[in-house]
């Protein structure tokens, strides 16, 4: 870690990709797509039953190399659009470079339909000596029983493009300029979403309360548009991935991108069901020490002191990475070459994309991190989960674009981990007993949003998947959701009416269904990870930086099970649960 750095709340470079949307750089680069794809469906003749492992290893290299160039177009188009979603030329682009990777897709879809076909006897040698391709290879042939033919692939891929992307742009354009009007101290503001969900997490009830009504209330007046978006793409994926590829269930076609059978998710949601007494009894608590007789929905991020501090941006950087240099030095350094290389963009800006992401383009570049920092303690965990992200990808960037990066449920590792190092620190350096139990208090809040509020997410698509082709209205499925927030909060919290329409304002369940449980994978699986390093201290680190080095390149079960891991038993799954009940127990005993 640089000595004496300042690191300034700024936008990011994206210069690396390329330098303009209408760049030579970026034209040449379209036309060596156009060159190579040529060049690579020339080749189709060498595949046959008597491909030689050179001629294989050749031609995944030359298709690597034409992935890679239309990697760095789209994530320039689509970082370019996330700095502002306003934007039209970024928004073009973005069309423009869909539309130019479909068609590449398109071209290219010859090898995946060839090597799904290939016999088991002809493909097991050649996978055995394609390096680190072979587990790339291994799990495309997974796919075997829910590919289509040739032109059936193509019209999905062309269609995919004005349809389902197209949605997902509509969508992010249309909430993405969403402005938000709430009186602070007695002055109207009109707010981001991300400025809005700071303060959520007010000591003023009464500002959390209109946040939060200011917020559904912007939603709920597009409820109608919003939720015939989310039925329509609800109904796409039905058709393509259970009417036409025959996956078993609209959630299994994500457990089958994920590489994980059906019944460990299963087994990870079920669990989640059983365990909704364990955040019951911390929010009673939470009630309790707020003089509250029930928690309200409005207040389950509410403090529970006056001690939230700001944090200058400079030194909330060099506290995560100075966390990330106590652990390991390796990984503060490869967190530090994002600030290093202009990779980051933090400022809190109208039109920016809200929340936080940690972006790949390519393994040899650095990832790209997008945050909206306004100094609170939650800011401060985002850029240590994001850098986390980007850590991850840094230590498997010695592996092909295909293999780098880790599946769904194992991205959250390095993320939720490097969070879990930074609340360490703070405790171990904070005299002051409020901001110490506050700090406790954030990470079961945090466990909560990651862990219980993912997994009714993933309950709730479930049944709204179902819902939806059954015919039922947005309002009967904002119904269903109210129903499914009763349940998971029981008794302990009292619900109002407008978060019903909650689920419309949720991005993941529109642009990737059913991702949202790797959340709550992820979170089960750091505390089980953290737990073997606090009893192992050094010992554990070997273990965990080859797990974080693997990404993509091994099935997530065996990568698991390398790492001493066995997410099949049920006692994984509640072991995690346990460590969170004794965060409840002392932090009764603490008050």
């Amino acid at each position: 870690m640089a000595e004496h750095t300042t690191y300034t709340q700024k936008a990011w470079s994206l210069t690396d990709l390329f330098t303009a949307a209408d760049s030579p750089e970026l034209k040449n680069a379209f036309n060596e797509l156009e060159t190579r794809a040529v060049a690579l469906e020339a080749k189709r003749p060498l595949l046959t039953d008597t491909i030689s492992q050179t001629e294989l290893l050749e031609l995944l290299g030359e298709l690597e190399t034409l992935y890679r160039i239309g990697r760095r177009a789209a994530n320039f188009a689509e970082l370019l659009f996330s700095s502002d979603t306003q934007n039209q030329a970024a928004l073009g682009l973005m069309a423009q470079t869909e539309q130019l990777l479909s068609e590449i897709q398109n071209r290219t879809l010859f090898f995946s339909l060839w090597w799904k076909d290939l016999a088991d006897e002809i493909a097991a040698p050649l996978m055995a000596g394609a390096g680190d391709y072979r587990y790339w290879l291994e799990e495309m042939r997974h796919f075997k029983p829910h590919t289509l033919s040739e032109p059936e692939e193509k019209i999905i891929n062309t269609k995919n493009v004005t349809g389902v992307s197209a949605l997902n742009t509509l969508y992010d354009s249309f909430t993405n300029r969403y402005v938000f009007r709430v009186e602070v101290d007695g002055v109207v503001k009109e707010l981001t979403r991300g400025e809005l969900m700071s303060l959520v997490r007010s000591d003023n009830p009464d500002l959390r309360a209109r946040a939060y009504q200011e917020l559904y209330k912007v939603y709920g007046d597009d409820a109608a548009i919003l939720g015939q978006m989310y039925q329509t793409i609800v109904r796409d994926w039905r058709n393509e991935e259970v009417t036409l590829r025959h996956h078993k269930t609209p959630i299994s076609a994500r457990n089958l991108a994920n590489d994980l059978p059906d019944e460990v998710i299963d087994l990870l949601l079920e669990t989640c069901r059983a365990n909704t007494s364990v955040f019951e009894r911390f929010f009673k608590l939470k009630a309790r020490l707020l003089g509250m007789e029930k928690l309200r929905r409005y207040d389950i991020y509410a403090p529970v002191a006056k001690a939230d501090k700001d944090y200058d941006y400079s030194k909330a950087a060099a506290k995560v990475l100075q966390s990330f240099s106590q652990f390991d030095e390796r990984f503060a350094r490869l967190a530090e070459r994002v600030f290093a290389e202009d990779h980051l963009d933090a400022e809190v800006r109208k039109g920016k994309r809200g929340g936080a992401f940690c972006a790949t383009a390519t393994p040899d570049l650095t990832p790209w991190v997008l945050l909206n920092y306004q100094g609170k303690t939650d800011d401060v965990a985002t850029m240590a989960h994001e850098l986390g992200h980007a850590i991850h990808s840094m230590l498997a960037e010695h592996h092909s674009l295909f293999t780098q990066h880790a599946s769904l449920p194992l991205a959250e590792t390095a993320s939720t981990f490097g969070e879990m190092l930074l609340v360490d620190q703070l405790l171990s350096e904070e005299p002051d007993e409020t901001v110490r139990r506050d700090l406790l208090f954030k990470q079961v809040d945090d466990a909560y949003a990651t862990i219980q509020r993912q997994a009714f997410f993933a309950m709730f698509e479930k049944q709204a998947h179902q819902m939806v082709i059954d015919g039922a209205s947005v309002d009967e499925i904002s119904a269903a959701y109210m129903e499914n927030l009763k349940t998971q909060f029981g008794d302990a919290v009292e619900v109002a009416e407008e978060f019903k329409y909650e689920w419309v304002s949720i991005p993941h369940i529109y642009q990737v269904p059913f991702y949202v449980y790797a959340y709550a994978f992820g979170q089960l699986l750091v505390l089980s990870l953290y737990k073997q390093f606090k009893a192992e201290g050094d010992s554990f680190k070997p273990r965990y930086i080859q797990l974080l080095a693997a990404g993509g390149s091994e099935a997530p079960m065996k990568i698991l099970d390398d790492a001493g891991v066995d997410v099949r038993k049920p006692e994984f799954w509640q072991g995690g649960f346990d460590v969170l009940s004794a965060m409840v127990d002392n932090l009764e005993q603490m008050s």
